[in-house]
């Protein structure tokens, strides 16, 4: 499958502003793809591929725990307790109690730790690798759109996304459950990525991709989805 023409191609059906981001697990470093510079978070580097990056990411070029944990690039039995109990985040306003961050946790799924090395980030439409999950930031009616594209020929629902990091929300979950997510982030990736506040996100597992993608252009032949646009 030619996912370089299929990121061309999901862009212009939706006039996205942001370039669809490409992700995928790998067991082994890649050779022809260059190592991330520094260290930085899952959800700045989702940043850095939007704005055209290519790169892969260990569990060395990883800064944020929600990122190693839920990514599956480091056991999560290997952080400190303080970090295992979440009680850094009820300083932050994140959580009132430890309690309620450990019940909120039990919401968040991760990927397997040890069995992948590193993750591939880049954007969609220069990516010569299969992805395994495909994010998307959007307006709220180009993400109403493509969940339409979803139902339209399976009557399959997506995954609302609540208060969980994107790491699990954006990433694991499509991953393992193989439903495309949506939601608004997490306070965490809206502080550290470059969003506007209107903005949402969608990850669609890659192989239901060219699937959307053709509904989305089937769809926007009938009458409920042509409208004029704003002059």
């Amino acid at each position: 499958m030619d996912y370089q023409t299929l990121g061309e191609k999901l862009k212009t059906v939706l006039k996205l502003e942001r370039e669809p981001v490409a992700i995928k697990w790998v067991s082994r470093e890649p050779r022809k793809i260059p190592k991330e510079n520094g260290k930085s978070r899952f959800c700045t580097k989702l940043d850095k591929a939007m704005q055209g990056e290519i790169f892969y990411s260990t569990s060395e070029e990883e800064e944020c725990m929600g990122g190693l944990k839920y990514t599956g690039l480091k056991d999560p039995k290997e952080f400190p307790k303080n970090m295992r109990s979440g009680s850094f985040l009820v300083p932050g306003g994140v959580y009132k109690s430890i309690p309620a961050v450990q019940r909120s946790w039990t919401n968040n799924m991760a990927v397997e730790p040890d069995i992948f090395t590193a993750l591939i980030f880049a954007p969609l439409y220069k990516a010569e690798f299969e992805p395994d999950v495909i994010f998307i930031v959007a307006n709220s009616r180009q993400g109403m759109e493509l969940l339409h594209a979803n139902a339209y020929d399976s009557g399959s629902h997506g995954l609302g996304a609540d208060s969980g990091p994107i790491c699990s929300s954006m990433a694991a979950i499509p991953y393992l459950t193989g439903k495309v997510t949506y939601g608004f982030g997490d306070i965490g990736s809206r502080n550290n990525m470059d969003l506007k506040d209107e903005e949402i996100m969608v990850s669609i597992p890659a192989t239901d991709l060219e699937r959307i993608i053709l509904n989305l252009e089937e769809m926007k032949t009938k009458t409920f989805f042509t409208r004029k646009e704003p002059e």
